[in-house]
């Protein structure tokens, strides 16, 4: 399947690294910069990682509405950049934020605390 392809200013040597799904896109986590919380999971394309990189404000594609959005715009609960870092297989970035209020679209401060599964705990050996 070909990529989407959408036009970029993004500097070619990091977009060379970049590995996209069939729509052209890549996981991007947002932490909260000081605490490690993490706060969601977003989308973004290679526009969307240079608006992030050169705005600080944190830029995804939202793959419903086919549009860029910037985190906050609407709901006053803005991400502001601190550090981008792309995983070791380009597939994924990690932008650590100052998170302004709530992250999650349900009003919650995370997307990660509301369905907690219950795994068997592991435990290395020796431990």
């Amino acid at each position: 399947m070909r990529e989407a392809v959408r036009p970029t200013q993004l500097d070619p040597k990091i977009s060379e690294r970049l590995k996209r799904d069939a729509s052209g896109l890549f996981a991007a986590i947002a932490q909260q910069y000081d605490t490690g919380e993490v706060l969601m999971l977003g989308w973004m394309d290679d526009e969307a990682l240079h608006r992030t990189l050169t705005t600080g404000r944190c830029t995804y594609w939202s793959r419903s509405r086919q549009e860029y959005w910037v985190k906050g715009d609407t709901s006053g609960h803005q991400q502001w950049v601190k550090s981008v870092a792309l995983d070791c297989d380009g597939d994924a970035v990690l932008v650590k934020v100052d998170q302004v209020g709530a992250a999650c679209h349900t009003g919650d401060r995370t997307c990660w605390d509301t369905d907690v599964l219950e795994p068997v705990i592991g435990e290395r050996p020796g431990a």
